[in-house]
């Protein structure tokens, strides 16, 4: 939102009243308050007449540092309010001088100003990383009488700002007005259907906005050198995080806003829908699932969209019994096919759903400020919405799906939950504006907890649209409506990025694409991308996706890739467990991976896939491809061909491969099983030691697929001496060292040297070997 008429004058319809000068402090129980006047007070007279904003500064962990302005303290807030962690304030520090008052938490600090010019500061061990100057913090109030809070961080020269949840708009964000409000918009406007309040810049720091409701962002727009922030009411809050990297502001981040969970290794593999307007029943899942077996292509997940339910009957959480007479057989009969099972939901209940009368006449729907539940027709005829803010509601709608997962469905993807109006009362009194975008946490936290609940902790994943500052804790989150273009393949990829670059882990995007029918290239071209992502999903809207329906490569390339990611999965699922434990994505923006490389801070058409894989999709029918590697010597996953970074590369690839490089100085963990992403990852497993520079070491993870390390993996490079070291399960395993030249000998534990590989045979569970190259 827009306060100025360029850089001198305040717009006709605005009075804003900035902080000028600071008036006085006080200290309470860890906590900073400062009292600024929006005009200098030289004389008693000053005093009369005029407001007052108190700023109030504190800590709720160390290196970050909340700020909270306030103008009018007697507006009651109604809530709803991010579930936010906190320690007690013994790791704060406050100190005051003449010149000014300093709180400082970890290597942060905040330096406020006193004198006649008021100036906030945040410190990193000494150095400036951003600040509110004078007039920046302000009060603002509309001829209208509307009220809005705002703030102005200063962004430095080479800045750039990133986050804000998953947009699909350029990848820095600088230059763009950005309000934070979910709708159903799409992946090809401004629109996110996950909107969240926290960015981070190249300069290794974050600011989360604390606030639920509509929050709207100038990022070096309405003044070039400033992110300003602003929301309507009387108090606004936000938090500074500290990295000093920016991988470590994620993991502040995420320490104040909850990790993702981890989901369940099965959900890493090939899932197949019936599409969304498609006819099917039984016969036609059978026909999906049988034909991607005799196909000999692995399909571990199969989802039922929306019409599982009969039309205008959503959602009633009942089988369609024209179409699924025997859905508790069907779903035994396909879980002995070895699938999970997803069957779709949303949170609005039609009028003609056997359950709304019951959440009418128990107060479980949302209603309007008169009393009436609220209604649209708009998706579904009489539609109305759960109350999720009534916990016998919430139990109401979880006791439904208890019912479901009873019967055999393993995962939910909660669709909607963006279109929710401000035109309502909630049961607990929320406040509806401050519910529109907070209203899909509620429901995907009701949907998650039920899975939790019936099948154990890290065995719970939903497939969700929709999210809000938090939503990362109920993984997995999926893209949204795109066409079937290379267009929106690539915005779709910016989105994810950007999402993950906001605190989310785990991504996913229907494979080429939900609207229309991709030709069949690109379809090709989008099954590497999607099956190179964290979660892998055939989706559309009027078209089966089956893999034959476009040609005999296309079934090919299916089989290559779901094999290969199979393959992957010991990587891949130590990558899942860093995003659970660090806050991390699995799919990561180049600049997350090489933020001192000032290429990467702009790249957002290839990512790297955890720490050491990067992906590069490719969106053009011809295979051409233009993407960076950093410097380093990197490895080609698929031809072992080697090649020098530090350079951009163009080439040109067929629909099996693309660049797909892993990064100098690591251990890629391969598995031994090409058909299934949940197995035993550290039986068999082939380990590759990749261009280990000399001095230098390199390390790597295997997990079981309760996340628990089973190998620690290390290696060090002395000359032409390579040592390894690996604590493990006394599984077999194999190492091969790529980019390096051949082996010539390997001396400890009882290993072989066979094919220019080391093997070593099951039942040492400690092993030390050196490896001459």
């Amino acid at each position: 939102m827009k306060f100025t008429d360029g850089n001198w004058l305040i717009r006709e319809e605005y009075n804003v009243l900035g902080a000028v000068q600071v008036h006085d402090f006080e200290q309470r129980n860890g906590r900073l308050t400062a009292y600024a006047s929006p005009r200098p007070i030289v004389t008693r007279s000053n005093m009369l007449d005029t407001m007052l904003l108190t700023v109030h500064f504190h800590s709720p962990l160390p290196g970050i540092i909340g700020v909270k302005l306030v103008h009018h303290a007697g507006v009651v807030d109604r809530g709803p309010a991010f579930e936010l962690s906190s320690q007690t304030g013994d790791h704060v520090v406050i100190e005051e001088n003449e010149s000014e008052a300093v709180l400082t938490s970890g290597s942060l600090s905040v330096h406020i100003r006193k004198g006649p010019e008021w100036a906030v500061d945040f410190y990193r061990d000494g150095e400036r990383i951003t600040g509110s100057t004078q007039k920046s913090m302000a009060y603002i109030k509309e001829n209208n009488g509307n009220a809005f809070m705002r703030e102005e961080l200063d962004v430095g020269v080479g800045e750039w700002v990133y986050g804000l949840g998953e947009r699909f708009t350029p990848f820095v964000r600088n230059g763009q007005v950005v309000d934070l409000w979910n709708k159903d918009g799409g992946t090809s406007s401004e629109q996110s259907y996950k909107n969240i309040p926290f960015y981070i810049t190249n300069k290794g720091y974050g600011v989360f906005v604390n606030h639920p409701e509509l929050v709207s962002f100038e990022v070096a727009s309405e003044k070039v050198k400033k992110v300003q922030f602003s929301v309507s009411g009387e108090s606004l809050e936000y938090f500074v995080i500290d990295g000093p990297s920016m991988k470590e502001v994620l993991g502040k981040y995420t320490d104040l806003t909850g990790k993702p969970a981890l989901p369940p290794a099965w959900t890493f593999g090939l899932w197949l829908t019936t599409s969304f307007t498609t006819n099917y029943d039984e016969a036609t899942v059978n026909s999906f699932v049988d034909g991607m077996a005799e196909r000999d292509l692995p399909l571990h997940v199969f989802h039922f969209d929306c019409f599982w339910m009969r039309e205008f009957h959503w959602t009633d959480f009942k089988w369609d019994e024209r179409v699924f007479p025997d859905p508790v057989g069907m779903l035994k009969r396909l879980k002995e096919k070895g699938l999970k099972i997803c069957v779709w939901i949303n949170p609005y209940i039609a009028q003609r759903s056997r359950l709304f009368e019951e959440g009418k006449q128990n107060g479980y729907l949302v209603k309007r400020p008169n009393g009436d539940v609220w209604q649209w027709d708009l998706w579904q005829p009489g539609m109305a919405l759960v109350d999720f803010t009534n916990p016998a509601a919430c139990e109401w709608y979880a006791g439904y799906l208890r019912e479901l997962v009873d019967m055999g469905v393993d995962s939910f993807k909660t669709d909607f939950g963006e279109r929710i109006p401000t035109d309502v009362a909630y049961f607990d009194g929320s406040d509806p504006n401050k519910m529109h975008n907070y209203y899909t946490q509620l429901y995907n936290k009701v949907v998650f907890e039920v899975l939790e609940e019936k099948l154990g902790k890290n065995e719970a994943a939903v497939f969700a649209r929709s999210a809000t500052a938090g939503g990362q804790k109920f993984p997995v989150h999926w893209g949204g409506d795109c066409y079937a273009d290379y267009e929106s393949m690539a915005e779709s990829l910016r989105g994810g990025l950007s999402l993950g670059i906001s605190g989310f882990g785990f991504w996913s995007h229907d494979i080429g694409g939900f609207e229309n029918t991709a030709p069949v290239h690109v379809f090709k071209r989008w099954l590497a991308f999607g099956l190179l992502s964290s979660h892998s999903r055939l989706h559309g809207s009027k078209s089966y996706r089956v893999p034959w329906t476009y040609d005999t490569e296309a079934v090919d390339v299916t089989r290559f890739f779901t094999k290969l990611k199979c393959r992957i999965m010991p990587y891949l699922f130590n990558t899942a467990v860093q995003a659970a434990e660090k806050g991390l994505p699995s799919m990561r923006a180049m600049v997350l991976e090489f933020p001192e490389d000032p290429t990467s801070e702009m790249l957002d058409r290839q990512y790297m896939l955890g720490d050491s894989i990067l992906v590069a999709p490719i969106f053009n029918e011809q295979g051409k491809v233009t993407y960076y590697l950093p410097a380093g010597k990197w490895t080609h996953l698929l031809t072992g061909e080697v090649v020098e970074g530090g350079a951009w590369r163009k080439e040109q690839y067929d629909f099996f491969s693309l660049p797909l490089f892993v990064r100098p100085n690591s251990i890629i963990a391969l598995g031994a099983n090409d058909v299934r992403p949940d197995y035993d990852y550290a039986d068999g497993v082939s380990l590759e030691l990749h261009n280990l520079e000399d001095n230098r070491m390199a390390a790597t993870l295997v997990r079981d697929m309760k996340g628990v390390t089973e190998m620690t993996v290390t290696a060090s490079r002395q000359g032409r001496a390579i040592s390894v070291k690996v604590d493990g399960s006394g599984k077999p395993f194999t190492l091969a060292v790529k980019g390096l030249g051949d082996i010539v000998s390997v001396d400890g534990a009882k290993a072989e040297l066979v094919n220019g590989v080391v093997q070593l045979s099951a039942g040492e569970s400690q092993v030390e070997l050196t490896i001459h190259i």
